[in-house]
């Protein structure tokens, strides 16, 4: 695995991105959203997202295996030097630092003029997305106990920040 196998992302990459986040939606509680998004739906997250920030893929000999972007954290405009960091890999090739390096590059990306700090919200418990966000210098700053109900149990969510202004 190498850097080299991460890009920007491209229109044509959104149906691969939409498999591998419908995953999540249906089958974990790692996203709190419930509903399969629709490949129009995930076009038009990927177009505004990318427009705006860093959207990069990990790709795979041609097949996209994983996902990061940064977006906006909320929408009021004093928040507008802060943004969320996320990142999803295909289900079953976690585990061999494609998490890390999706993140190095997009921290490497990130516009340290325009942001000052990033946030990661993970739905607890998830070592391997702690343990990712922490080898890079995320510190924990607090966690919100049964903060969101899916397949009929609470999920605590922790969150994570970086200061990336120099």
């Amino acid at each position: 695995m190498e850097i080299n196998n991460i890009r920007n992302v491209k229109e044509s990459d959104a149906k691969a991105i939409l498999d591998i986040y419908n995953y999540y939606i249906e089958n974990t509680v790692i996203t709190f959203e419930e509903i399969p998004l629709s490949l129009s739906e995930m076009s038009a997250r990927i177009c505004g997202i990318s427009g705006n920030f860093p959207y990069l893929v990990y790709e795979d000999e041609g097949e996209v295996t994983g996902f990061a972007y940064a977006n906006t954290w909320k929408e009021r405009s004093a928040y507008n030097k802060t943004a969320e960091i996320s990142i999803y890999l295909k289900n079953g090739t976690q585990g061999n630092g494609r998490g890390k390096m999706l993140l190095k590059s997009l921290l490497e990306k990130i516009n340290k003029d325009r942001l000052h700090l990033l946030i990661a919200g993970i739905a607890l418990p998830n070592e391997a997305s702690v343990k990712t966000f922490e080898c890079f210098g995320f510190k924990k700053i607090g966690q919100f106990s049964e903060a969101g109900f899916k397949m009929n149990m609470w999920i605590d969510v922790g969150y994570w920040e970086l200061v990336v202004a120099e």
